[in-house]
């Protein structure tokens, strides 16, 4: 009786997660698209579910909510699940979109295509594992931990990019240090720049045209002339042909020049909306939390390197080890178990928030720079296996958050795997990613018109 009513709880959570999933769908990814494929929406949705109730589990486990065995049972159906959908239906459907588009392939050909696509995904998946300590020997071929191991390698990376850069780049877009002074009389002289440059573009392109006329009528009267006069006449029309494809090289230069005073015309009326932004309450309260976020990342940097170089990886939780040290050495007397039971929930919920919303600025912004018309289902797809990825290596980092006692459910579910080797694996790619956005952005505001060079 109890199962029933745990797996009623379970059920009716990832049917509003499943809502969840469509209503993002059709309103932030395919707003803009009126032909999309059902098949798309329900594969992505139901992976959005899934990933939710593998979070929601967390923190069932940390409340206490439901009974441990549904728990248990609950987190084997959910985690097999999704890594189905990984592993099987999305990389086989995404083969079957991408042949699906190509024109030369016969209708006939694609369904064993596909399967073939799929194969190959299959073995390249399977030799992701092959350069990683992921695995202890004794495991078979077809344990979940062989599954969850290459998953979580993918996972992680793509996590640790995405954290390296955002802890970079968000101090960098909301801390006014870094906005650059332009008044209206900047803009104006650039688009005044960019005005001009068009004018010359016109100008040129008529050119062309009049030296057509020119040497059409050259032409004309050549058939009616002959001697020293024709050939006069046959000179001026090869000329006027050299004029023309000079004057075709020159248009192409302008409008070269005119396309980057155009992008950096947009640069300056973004920072300008930056700098009225950063005015408002809403852009000092962002202001300050750049300020916090720059110190994180220089402390998330040093810490990382840290544990490269001394192969460091936590034994203990951050809550308990915050509350170990408030006891010990600040003589603070308190319920240990009772403190890092709520604040390991607080925690955990803030990385859960956290986690599916960038994710879901992050795709959507990617979405929006690369789709199309033809290429929006399967951009979607790959999304989809990015994000069940992401969300099945986020339970592999959150675990190392959560108290011995919480921790032991997860540890039981994924299998015997190498976690130290994940968090390693992030620190490593996190400081890459990190350190490269630093030398990124900072060639690129570099490269920012100044104020008093435009």
């Amino acid at each position: 009786m109890a199962l029933l009513e745990d797996t009623l709880v379970v059920f009716i959570t990832q049917v509003l997660f499943f809502a969840g999933g469509w209503v993002f769908f059709m309103k932030q990814l395919f707003r803009d698209y009126e032909v999309h494929h059902v098949l798309v929406q329900l594969i992505f949705s139901i992976t959005f579910s899934l990933s939710c109730t593998m979070f929601e589990l967390i923190i069932f486990e940390i409340l206490g909510v439901l009974h441990s065995n549904s728990r248990y049972i609950h987190w084997k159906l959910g985690l097999y699940a999704i890594l189905f959908m990984t592993i099987v239906i999305l990389p086989f459907y995404i083969g079957y979109f991408v042949l699906s588009n190509i024109r030369f392939i016969q209708k006939q050909l694609i369904k064993p295509l596909t399967v073939a696509s799929w194969l190959g995904f299959m073995y390249l998946f399977w030799k992701i594992g092959d350069p990683f300590p992921i695995l202890s020997p004794k495991h078979g071929i077809f344990s979940i931990e062989q599954c969850v191991s290459r998953v979580g390698v993918i996972g992680v990376t793509l996590m640790a990019l995405l954290s390296g850069f955002g802890a970079v780049n968000y101090p960098y877009t909301s801390m006014t240090y870094f906005m650059k002074n332009v008044s209206p009389s900047d803009i104006q002289m650039q688009e005044k720049k960019v005005m001009q440059t068009l004018d010359m573009i016109i100008m040129k392109k008529k050119s062309p045209a009049l030296f057509f006329r020119i040497a059409l009528g050259a032409r004309e009267q050549q058939q009616h002339t002959s001697g020293l006069w024709g050939m006069l006449k046959s000179v001026t029309a090869t000329s006027t042909g050299e004029n023309i494809s000079q004057l075709k090289q020159d248009v192409k230069a302008l409008e070269e020049l005119s396309r980057q005073l155009f992008l950096e015309a947009v640069n300056i009326h973004n920072m300008q909306e930056r700098i009225e932004w950063s005015k408002t309450l809403k852009g000092k309260y962002f202001n300050c939390l750049g300020y916090f976020f720059s110190l994180y990342c220089m402390w998330k940097i040093f810490i990382c390197t840290f544990n490269i170089l001394f192969d460091r990886v936590g034994k203990v939780d951050p809550v308990t080890r915050g509350i170990e040290i408030a006891v010990n050495y600040m003589g603070i007397n308190f319920d240990v178990k009772f403190w890092s039971q709520h604040i390991s929930f607080i925690l955990v919920g803030v990385i859960v928030v956290t986690s599916i919303r960038g994710l879901l600025i992050t795709l959507t912004k990617f979405f929006y720079a690369i789709s199309s018309s033809k290429s929006s289902n399967i951009i979607v797809l790959a999304l989809a296996q990015i994000m069940g990825m992401y969300f099945v290596s986020s339970v592999l980092l959150i675990r190392m958050n959560m108290p011995s006692e919480y921790r032991s459910i997860i540890t039981e579910v994924l299998g015997d795997l190498q976690f130290n080797f994940y968090h390693r694996w992030f620190d490593v790619i996190f400081l890459v990613s990190a350190l490269s956005s630093i030398g990124f952005l900072y060639l690129a505001h570099k490269q920012l018109p100044e104020a008093d060079t435009i």
